[in-house]
């Protein structure tokens, strides 16, 4: 039995020595358009650049017809506060309308006071705001991405 172990033992430590002495190199292959979408995602980030605001949530909806409700709230703040964006963000299995584009919290309190007698239940939310960056200088993949 002794021999056994000290057999195994004197084994274990051979393959270990041999494991360590070899430099391994790892080479992975693959379709090269793949790297190619990866490179144009990180260029794309990298000239998408945003800056943090505020909007007023004045809804949440979900259930059925929600969808209509949204549509429908998105149509009565317009006529009610023409010139104000209004944005609908759909988060399953919410439809959360928003309105405005306020760069300090306290500019969308002020304006929330102008309005949550119409919309009670109105509040502020943090939002990201892209910056939309100048595009024309990309080429279209296909002649289809062109007629876009």
């Amino acid at each position: 039995m002794k021999k056994v172990l000290l057999f195994a033992m004197v084994l274990c430590l051979a393959m270990s020595a041999v494991a360590q002495g070899r430099k391994g190199k790892i080479e992975i292959t693959g379709d090269v358009r793949v790297s190619e979408l990866v490179k144009k995602h990180i260029e794309f980030n990298e000239r998408m650049q945003t800056v943090p605001g505020y909007r007023i949530q004045i809804a949440a909806l979900s259930g059925p017809n929600s969808r209509n409700q949204a549509f429908e709230l998105k149509r009565k703040f317009k006529e009610d506060f023409p010139g104000v964006e209004v944005y609908i963000v759909f988060t399953e299995p919410n439809f959360r309308i928003k309105v405005g584009d306020f760069t300090s919290k306290l500019d969308a309190y002020v304006y929330m006071q102008t309005i949550k007698e119409r919309y009670p239940g109105t509040i502020v939310r943090e939002n990201v705001y892209p910056i939309h960056p100048d595009m024309s200088d990309l080429i279209p993949e296909t002649d289809e991405d062109a007629d876009m």
